[in-house]
């Protein structure tokens, strides 16, 4: 009887599919699948999760923009997310839909069994809501507010810069606050619950420690959810039924629940930073009152963000991997993603840094080392390999040590989801391999016949180096490994991980007459070029869809405006005539001997820029603060002279209740856009 495997459960979170997903998004489930490789490789049974978290008002109100039924919607996206990942190689075991029936009864049974022990109850909530978040938030969490002219809240921006609007609807409310004490003894009790272990400390001191508040699980003001038994003008919020994927795609609450038995409780939950809170307090409270096991780790790792802040589809500063993939073969691109992110931190995408790292760790140090072993081989040694296993000089037992130091730090730092310490424990051997044909010299050795034994010898240990390099690099690039095997005429060899040895290797081998280079030298300036224009691209994409919203709601807002009684109309073609463009203000000063005017620089897409004043001094006694602003401008306005200086143009501006608000537009946008 076949021994049994060891199991393993790892998951991404499900992605929301109201957007194309970028690079920063492709982390994760790359990382997951690394670590998926890696266990399989050292013999674990392992279950893979990925999928789409597909309810909710966002995707509701997308659906409707687009004049699409919303399954018709999510069917869709979730079509073309799975298209990624097949292209991304990802060799997950499972796809799950929030929208899949089994998942739906699975959620309706949690959700009364919550109910019937009295850990839910009916209420009504009144807060500050983000559909683009699908959050809630406390007036205190907001991270700008908007005040009318009695000091009272009207509005105001998350903390991820999304705006808020207050809700006011009868809910369902999830007794978190029963579980308080409960969670933080666990924390206590299971210091490696969370990782890095920052994030436990910012689920403490944020969340626990100011008091854990009961949490709305339900919503009224649209459909396109969950229905709650029973009570079906409600429909489970996103956290019930998003979270619960984990354990419902093993078969919980539905007729077949073996995989759960076998695979639950998860290994790993690997999410973002942005959302640990709910799988580090909603999830674990949500689970204990169910009565089940807590998931062993959590780890949030940190964003991919971009020089100018966190790469964001609503900014548009965004890289989409099958850009990178179609450009630069996906071993490159799956590399780059798991050696820029440093665990628990922050890493930083910029063209420049992906070029370096494919010419440099890719082409210059693994495949100049393959491409001088093959040629060498083939030049002295008529493409033949033979296993001679000793070592005869100090460089090849350095070699040797490095290797298995090599193959320890790595399976290390794997086993902690250290992807890019991983990584640089094999590029030791990498370096290494490159010092020793330095070292020894083999085009001095192929002068002396009475070195051809060492010849042999040097030659066999690069081909032994890289072999151990192939089966470590598996897990994250899923063709160099194969290539370099076959370049070596080792195909077939066990490249397994649970018992590598540097000397495991056949008695002979014959190479390739001519090794073809796995990973081309870039261009430095050509590739650089064609990344920013990329990006430059999907910026002025967004810029042109987010002009495209603007203008609907300005004829909107026309439209409606005409119908009011004792308002001014005018005729769509004399709008037509006005030139509305995009500008930076790049400064901003008091006008002297005017009260009430301003003078603001502005960036706007020409060579020379312009001026424009603005009677707005009174609402902005202090300019400064428009200063990197993007407005909207009238642009072909004649010039006029105010106070002795030159008005180029009008600023756009709001008015409520006598407050003036000069309209400001997103960072994404480029100064000289038209507005259209």
């Amino acid at each position: 009887m076949a021994e049994q495997k060891p199991t393993y459960y790892i998951t991404t979170p499900i992605y929301y599919p109201s957007g194309k997903l970028h690079i920063g998004n492709t982390y994760t489930t790359v990382a997951c699948d690394a670590e998926a490789r890696f266990k399989r490789l050292t013999g674990y049974d392992v279950f893979y999760l990925t999928g789409t978290d597909e309810h909710g008002l966002k995707i509701e109100q997308k659906a409707e923009q687009l004049h699409m039924q919303p399954q018709e919607y999510v069917d869709k996206m979730a079509a073309g997310i799975k298209n990624l990942w097949k292209l991304m190689e990802i060799s997950n075991d499972k796809f799950i839909r929030t929208t899949d029936d089994y998942h739906e009864k699975a959620v309706q049974k949690i959700f009364q069994k919550l109910l019937d022990q009295g850990d839910i109850y009916k209420g009504k909530y009144t807060g500050w809501y983000s559909v683009d978040d699908e959050e809630y938030f406390t007036e205190s969490q907001l991270a700008e507010v908007y005040r009318d002219d009695n000091g009272k809240v009207i509005g105001g921006k998350a903390p991820s810069g999304h705006e808020v609007q207050l809700v006011s609807e009868e809910s369902y409310f999830f007794k978190m606050s029963k579980y308080a004490d409960w969670l933080m003894n666990y924390y206590k009790e299971h210091p490696d619950f969370i990782e890095p272990h920052s994030r436990m400390n910012e689920m403490v001191n944020n969340f626990l420690k100011p008091g854990l508040e009961d949490l709305a699980v339900t919503r009224t003001s649209f459909n396109w959810g969950v229905k709650v038994p029973n009570d079906p003008k409600h429909v489970v919020y996103v956290w019930i039924d998003a979270l619960s994927n984990y354990i419902t795609a093993l078969g919980y609450g539905s007729a077949d629940d073996s995989l759960f038995k076998k695979y639950w409780p998860a290994d790993i939950h690997m999410v973002g930073k942005e959302i640990v809170r709910f799988h580090t307090i909603y999830w674990p409270i949500i689970l204990h009152a169910l009565g089940l096991p807590l998931p062993k780790h959590v780890i949030g790792h940190g964003w991919l963000t971009m020089k100018d802040g966190k790469m964001s589809k609503s900014k548009g500063n965004v890289i989409y991997p099958e850009t990178l993939v179609e450009r630069y073969g996906l071993d490159a691109t799956r590399y780059y993603l798991l050696k820029a992110m440093p665990f628990g931190n922050d890493g930083v995408f910029s063209p420049e840094d992906f070029v370096d790292k494919v010419n440099f760790d890719l082409a210059n140090d693994l495949g100049n080392l393959l491409n001088r072993t093959v040629a060498m081989i083939n030049k002295y040694q008529d493409g033949k390999l033979v296993a001679n296993n000793q070592a005869t000089t100090d460089f090849d037992a350095d070699l040797e040590q490095t290797a298995a130091d090599a193959i320890a730090e790595y399976k290390q730092e794997m086993d902690k989801t250290h992807f890019a310490d991983a990584l640089s424990a094999v590029w030791k051997l990498v370096s290494r391999a490159n010092k020793y044909i330095d070292e020894t010299e083999p085009w001095v050795l192929a002068k002396d016949d009475s070195k051809k034994t060492e010849l042999s010898d040097v030659m066999t240990h690069l081909a032994k180096s890289l072999r151990v390099i192939a089966a470590l690099i598996q897990p994250v690039m899923t063709h160099a490994p194969k290539e370099i095997v076959e370049q070596l005429g080792i195909q077939g060899t066990n490249l397994d991980l649970i018992n590598l040895q540097f000397d495991d290797f056949p008695e002979t081998a014959q190479v390739v007459a001519k090794g073809t280079p796995i990973f081309p030298r870039l261009d430095v300036k050509k590739e650089v070029a064609f990344i920013k224009s990329q990006m430059s691209a999907n910026q002025k994409q967004k810029g042109r869809k987010a002009m495209e919203k603007a203008k609907k709601e300005a004829q909107k807002k026309m439209s409606e405006e005409e119908q009011t009684e004792g308002k001014k109309q005018i005729r769509i073609d004399v709008f037509d005539k006005v030139e509305l463009k995009v500008a930076k203000i790049t400064a901003a000063s008091h006008v002297e001997g005017a009260d009430k005017l301003l003078k603001f620089q502005m960036d706007d897409g020409s060579e020379d820029g312009r001026q424009i004043l603005s009677g707005i001094a009174q609402w902005y006694p202090d300019p400064s603060v428009l200063v990197g602003k993007n407005v909207v401008i009238v642009a072909n306005l004649k010039p006029r002279k105010m106070r002795g200086e030159v008005s180029q143009g009008m600023l756009l501006s709001a008015e409520k209740d006598g407050d003036v608000k000069v309209v400001t537009v997103p960072d994404s946008l480029i100064p000289g856009m038209s507005v259209e």
